[in-house]
């Protein structure tokens, strides 16, 4: 399959968007992480299939912090958008939805990339979570949560 991509200026563009109309402090702090990204998920031999360059562009803008504010928001609607892209915009919308919490836990270190990227391979392939996925998706959740109250002690 030979995928669409979007450039830096595009991506600046969305951000700012989502900064005028959602809120936070505009501005970018490193373009550098964000040509970074878009260059690295159009690497076939890195990146060879769609879930990989999904999960790739999500999991690096939501860490990476680049932007002054909205790095979550931002990793949501630049994954949204190149699934649309691609052919897949008729899963966006759900992507959306089910990203909207998984964007948190991300960025708190309690989804790691692994597990990241079996959600979006669920979300684009499958029509729910399956029970192994959902328990993972809990546990992860679950034991960060204790970790985090225990080192408040």
């Amino acid at each position: 399959m030979d995928f669409l991509y979007f450039d830096v200026i595009h991506a600046i563009k969305e951000h700012d968007y989502i900064i005028a109309n959602s809120g936070g402090r505009d501005g970018v702090l490193n373009i550098g992480l964000v040509e970074s990204v878009l260059e690295h998920i159009q690497n076939d031999w890195y990146y060879p299939e769609l879930e990989d360059k999904i999960c790739h562009l999500f999991f690096s803008v939501n860490k990476n912090h680049a932007f002054q504010d909205g790095n979550k928001r931002t990793s949501i609607v630049l994954s949204a958008y190149f699934l649309e892209l691609n052919g897949f915009d008729f899963k966006v919308d759900y992507f959306i939805k089910k990203m909207e919490n998984i964007a948190v836990h991300v960025a708190d270190n309690r989804i790691d990339k692994d597990l990241l990227h079996e959600i979006i391979q669920s979300v684009l392939y499958e029509n729910e979570y399956n029970e192994e996925l959902q328990l993972k998706i809990v546990n992860a959740i679950t034991v960060s949560e204790e970790n985090q109250e225990e080192s408040e002690f």
